[in-house]
């Protein structure tokens, strides 16, 4: 019973951290720029939807900091293995909070 669910955790994983990429990769083939956790103060309405986009692709920002502070800055592993774990809860949240919303449509 117990890998059934691992599995199951690791699938919300998956599909919190996937839709992250998603997201991010889609603003970036549409603006040109990778996303940033920096929101730019235009109107309330395009600036909460700003903010709504960055919670959902945060992990795969997380990552992406992480892993370039940790190959070009020359960081300590540590923080990379502490954005991890950070970026895999994160992912989890959105998993289950998006699974919640399919099967309750």
């Amino acid at each position: 019973m117990a890998m059934s669910e691992g599995l199951v955790f690791a699938f919300v994983i998956a599909v919190g951290f996937v839709t992250a990429g998603v997201l991010s990769s889609f603003v970036q083939l549409v603006s040109g720029q990778p996303m940033r956790f920096f929101v730019e103060h235009r109107s309330l309405a395009a600036s909460i939807g700003s903010v709504l986009l960055r919670v959902l692709a945060g992990p795969e920002i997380l990552m992406r900091n992480a892993w370039r502070g940790m190959i070009v800055e020359k960081r300590p592993q540590g923080w990379f293995w502490l954005a991890s774990g950070i970026a895999g809860f994160w992912s989890l949240l959105i998993g289950c909070l998006l699974i919640d919303i399919l099967l309750n449509v």
